[in-house]
């Protein structure tokens, strides 16, 4: 590809797939494209410091995983991750644990920071030869319900930029560009709002345990999640008018103490350095159909999922092996079925992820209605005593 002068097109032999964003999705995809000839640009309004350090999720599926490792993008994936196939609720300071890969087909969890994924993603992808511009501003998208569409950019130079597509890729999260480009009422929107928020903190702090913990307090909902051997990510259940600046360091570890406390047990929380804290709104969002003309959706572009379950990753990740397989069929034959099916194929998977996601939220939370707390409460306690509740939950843990 050849840069001329600031309003010029990037020229090509062949109209490339033109993505906005590198995160999980967008570098996938572009990954799948490479290895079967089909050349692509990545555009990414982060710099790759930037993309390569932001903690995010941490949970993958087996069956994402497997998908990884067999287009050779799981390597260091494989080496360093730990493996999981166990979780904990704790219930009135009482610990039970639900062997979920037991239940499921012996399938576990892989816990490996999303920033590593992107790593080895973005790693592969350049050993691949492939074309990615950092730090771009002023993304438009131009053409999209034509056979021609576009992408215009300003370079991290001031240059002004034009791409020719074939495709075009949208994988830059709910706030990004693309999402927006499509004319208003082309496709529906879906969005609820769990009545709920999360104190997400990130710190310096070794695991004080070898599975995630789901506690259930009276003050509310607390999460102890992996992350590496050195860093652990913990969630607190916060009024929905709550601020970051109510919670100093101190009142987080003593709240986390409290929540997670487990009674006649030596079990101790390991505390450190905090580096990161934010309230989370907890929403669900879904665009249908994921696409319009030639501009298809990934990722949190199209479907935003509450943290719970961990799937807003691993949906992200099927999204790109779908549109890529659909994206290979049309490149190779001419052949658009799996384009044309791509939405009613990742939604399928969307909706249950968010129909799971929603089951957990009401069971792990207090609610500020008290027969709603023991609704959520008694579901929780069946998931405990019954094999068939605690099968369910397994299947849609652990990823389908």
């Amino acid at each position: 590809m050849t840069q001329e002068d600031p309003e010029s097109s990037i020229q090509s032999n062949q109209r490339v797939v033109g993505i906005v964003g590198a995160g999980p999705a967008g570098l996938t995809l572009g990954n799948l494209l490479l290895e079967a000839g089909i050349p692509c640009v990545v555009l990414e309004r982060g710099t790759r410091e930037y993309i390569e350090t932001r903690p995010r999720a941490g949970v993958i599926e087996h069956r994402a995983v497997q998908m990884l490792a067999d287009h050779g993008l799981a390597g260091r994936l494989l080496q360093e991750a730990d493996r999981h196939g166990a979780c904990e609720f704790r219930v009135n300071g009482e610990a039970h644990e639900v062997d979920y890969s037991s239940l499921y087909e012996g399938q576990t969890h892989y816990v490996y920071p999303q920033q590593e994924v992107v790593k080895d993603l973005l790693s592969n992808y350049l050993a691949r030869g492939g074309d990615i511009r950092f730090s771009v501003t002023d993304v438009e998208l131009h053409g999209i319900d034509t056979p021609e569409p576009a992408l215009t950019w300003t370079s991290s130079d001031g240059r002004r930029e034009r791409l020719e597509c074939s495709f075009l890729g949208g994988a830059d999260g709910f706030h990004g560009v693309s999402r927006r480009s499509i004319p208003p009422g082309a496709v529906q929107e879906f969005t609820y709002q769990h009545g709920i928020e999360w104190l997400s903190i990130l710190a310096e702090a070794p695991p004080s345990t070898h599975k995630v913990i789901y506690a259930l307090h009276p003050d509310g909902f607390a999460g102890h999640m992996l992350r590496s051997s050195t860093v652990s990510r913990y969630y607190l259940q916060v009024p929905t008018d709550d601020t970051v600046d109510n919670w100093p360091d101190d009142r987080v570890w003593a709240e986390l103490h409290k929540r997670l406390a487990l009674r006649d047990s030596d079990w101790k929380l390991t505390e450190g350095r905090i580096i990161e804290k934010r309230i989370l709104d907890m929403r669900s969002h879904v665009v249908e159909p994921m696409c319009y003309g030639r501009l298809y959706l990934l990722g949190d572009a199209a479907h935003i999922i509450t943290p719970v379950g961990a799937k807003g990753m691993n949906l992200a990740l099927h999204d790109a092996e779908v549109l890529a397989d659909a994206l290979i069929s049309y490149h190779r034959t001419g052949d658009e079925s799996g384009l044309r099916s791509y939405s009613e194929v990742c939604l399928r998977r969307v909706w249950r992820a968010q129909e799971f996601s929603q089951w957990m939220v009401f069971m792990i939370h207090r609610s500020p209605e008290p027969f709603l707390s023991r609704l959520g409460q008694a579901r929780l306690e069946h998931l405990i005593a019954s094999g068939a509740s605690a099968g369910y939950f397994a299947q849609n843990y652990v990823g389908p």
